[in-house]
């Protein structure tokens, strides 16, 4: 039973950060009704979405390298508990300066679990199961977008947007008990090599991972990966109501998709790269990251391609967003880092990735805002300039992993 562990420690990651991602994604369902209802802007809102992105981003930093020296067990069930609170809190206060202070908070302890849970995974399975591993756990993105883009727009088309953040915060308080309760931080007998014993080591491996420029680069692209697939997670909903006349059930639903295709992604990724390219990520990369373009000009330059091929975009953007998730949000940044500084390197990609998005939500809802005309009685938006963002930001992110792919390349065929 002991020996076995480690796939409950597997399962309960997965499932845990899944309920991280609902207690972030719950206002991504209500943006139209808290609109409609005359709360907040599409400006606010932006502010609001910034706000958690930017303290996500530090907190993903900061915390990451706490995390290799800390209890990752308090640190995970502690961040959840916290963050199911303060979606609680905002089922009754909408205050726009009081949903900004929130929202920032929030922000900070969502950032705690990713590194934990990426740290538990790199203590418990070894280097030949790590890709695998962590494609597998990385389902938890999409398990948790799925879930909110179904469950919890249900809830809110039936109940009301308050409704939305009220049961987002009772399924995380759910999660945290789970967290505490079976997340052991160490194996039985676990080796010197992923014992944080010596703080001092910690701290050189932690430097070792700020000057390797190959782990920037990874964070540069997957930032501008991060600007495209928060468009849609953060937007996504809102486009398919506004540009393309869908109800929230049927523009959840279709944004849902992704979510669920993103699964077939993140579990084929890690297979695929340790199976197929013998533990190499940067060709499989480049393949997802092409194939999210083509997504996401399927889905903004043909605003009446009916929904076939709106399904159609959903699905692709949703495997590659899954596989990118994978590899560029960690998967090769650990690869490069020692074991004890995991949480570094994962913090190094965070940093630069939500900052990215919290620049996306906010120019996004300021520009969407701005853009609003009243023709003929009837209010119409001008889309055009942040489709140019959302695609040139993935067109951004195709080419430096292609560099990086090269520079690789080189450096192999050189030695």
């Amino acid at each position: 039973m002991k020996k076995n562990y480690k796939w409950i420690i597997f399962l309960i990651t997965t499932l845990g950060y899944s309920l991280f991602y609902v207690c972030r994604l719950s206002i991504n369902v209500v943006k139209k009704p808290i609109v409609d209802s005359g709360c907040l802007t599409e400006t606010q809102l932006g502010i609001i979405g910034g706000a958690l992105f930017f303290s996500y981003a530090i907190g993903k930093f900061v915390n990451g390298f706490l995390a290799d020296r800390l209890n990752i067990r308090f640190l995970m069930a502690g961040g959840l508990l916290m963050a199911a609170i303060l979606n609680i809190t905002l089922g009754f206060h909408v205050l726009f300066g009081v949903f900004v202070i929130l929202w920032g908070i929030n922000g900070w302890v969502q950032s705690l679990g990713g590194p934990c849970s990426a740290i538990a995974l790199n203590r418990w399975f070894g280097d030949k199961q790590r890709g695998t591993v962590y494609g597998f756990w990385s389902a938890s993105h999409n398990i948790g977008e799925a879930f909110t883009f179904i469950f919890i727009a249900s809830i809110v088309s039936l109940a009301g947007w308050q409704y939305g953040f009220i049961n987002a915060g009772i399924l995380g308080i759910v999660g945290a008990v789970l967290i505490f309760i079976f997340l052991k931080p160490f194996p039985q007998n676990a080796s010197s090599d992923i014992m944080p014993t010596c703080q001092k080591e910690i701290g050189k491996n932690q430097l070792g991972v700020l000057r390797n420029s190959s782990i920037w680069l990874l964070a540069l692209a997957s930032a501008f990966m991060y600007i495209s697939r928060y468009a849609v997670n953060s937007w996504g909903i809102y486009y398919f109501e506004v540009e393309k006349h869908y109800s929230i059930i049927e523009a959840s639903t279709l944004v849902s998709i992704s979510s669920v295709c993103g699964i077939i992604g993140t579990v084929s990724s890690g297979l695929l790269s340790d199976k197929l390219f013998k533990g190499q990520r940067y060709a499989p990369a480049c393949i997802a990251s092409a194939l999210n373009l083509i997504a996401l000009c399927l889905f903004l330059f043909i605003p009446n391609g009916g929904k076939i091929i709106d399904i159609t975009a959903m699905v692709l953007f949703g495997i590659s967003i899954g596989i990118l998730i994978c590899y560029l949000g960690g998967l090769m940044a650990i690869d490069l880092a020692p074991k004890t500084a995991a949480g570094a390197a994962v913090g190094v990609i965070g940093v630069a990735s939500y900052m990215a998005a919290g620049i996306q939500d906010i120019m996004s809802g300021f520009f969407i805002e701005s853009r609003k005309q009243i023709i003929n009685g009837v209010e119409v938006i001008d889309f055009s300039f942040i489709r140019l963002f959302w695609i040139l930001s993935a067109l951004a992110s195709l080419l430096l992993l292609i560099f990086i792919y090269y520079k690789h390349h080189k450096r192999a065929y050189s030695i």
